[in-house]
């Protein structure tokens, strides 16, 4: 008895036909590797024009608002920069409760984080804060000041829709905490800080808000189907 011979769907086509969902929860590892690899090439470019044009380099300022030596500054610069990092994730979580521009923000912003891996986003959130401090705190402070790299910094973030401006503005507060810091203290390593657990924290929140939101979309879909009075028969 013969059998018929069943044909693999081809690999594109399979992959067209799949759910959305499926697609939507499954991580893109290339993703997180591009962004690592523009997140050093700016890191590259910030830190070699402050280490060329910057006097004292890219890991420090010269004139700090506060003269302490150098370990004390790097140490209170650190700490500093975790407390930063407590008050801007808990402001936005906050305003993700209270605020539908939040919440519009959220949902602009979270494509990207369902796409990382746990991996990816401590990668994005080390090598984000290396690249954007050392371009725009560590060279752009000292040449532009304080308020103008964060002016600067803000408008680079740009998202599609109505919450573009919204996350505009918040770069821009966020980026005069991180250049205040280093202007204060004279060291990078407090933004770093700052920055790194900024972004760690904003993208796992963001990764767990879209797969809660897919899902309770799957479950609804189930429910809706399960309540449906059955076809009638001919």
């Amino acid at each position: 008895m013969n059998h018929p011979v069943r044909r693999r769907r081809p690999a594109r086509l399979a992959f067209a036909l799949r759910d959305r969902r499926s697609l939507f929860d499954e991580r893109d590892h290339g993703l997180a590797a591009r962004l690592s690899v523009a997140y050093l090439a700016m890191a590259a470019i910030g830190g070699g024009l402050a280490a060329k044009f910057v006097e004292g380099g890219p890991w420090a300022i010269p004139s700090p608002w506060l003269e302490l030596p150098p370990l004390v500054a790097a140490s209170a610069s650190a700490s500093a920069g975790v407390a930063l990092a407590f008050a801007l994730v808990v402001s936005s979580r906050y305003a993700m409760a209270r605020a539908s521009w939040a919440g519009e923000l959220a949902e602009a912003l979270s494509p990207i984080a369902s796409r990382l891996s746990d991996r990816g986003i401590v990668a994005v959130a080390l090598l984000s804060s290396l690249g954007e401090e050392l371009l725009f705190r560590a060279l752009l402070v000292p040449l532009l000041g304080v308020l103008g790299s964060s002016v600067l910094f803000g408008l680079i973030h740009q998202v599609r829709g109505p919450a573009r401006w919204v996350w505009v503005a918040w770069a821009t507060g966020a980026g005069l905490g991180f250049a205040a810091l280093l202007q204060a203290f004279g060291s990078i390593l407090g933004p770093l800080v700052a920055h790194a657990l900024v972004n760690a924290a904003n993208l796992s929140f963001l990764r767990r808000l879209s797969s809660g939101a897919a899902r309770s979309a799957s479950a609804g879909e189930r429910l809706d189907q399960a309540s449906r009075p059955p076809d009638a028969l001919d």
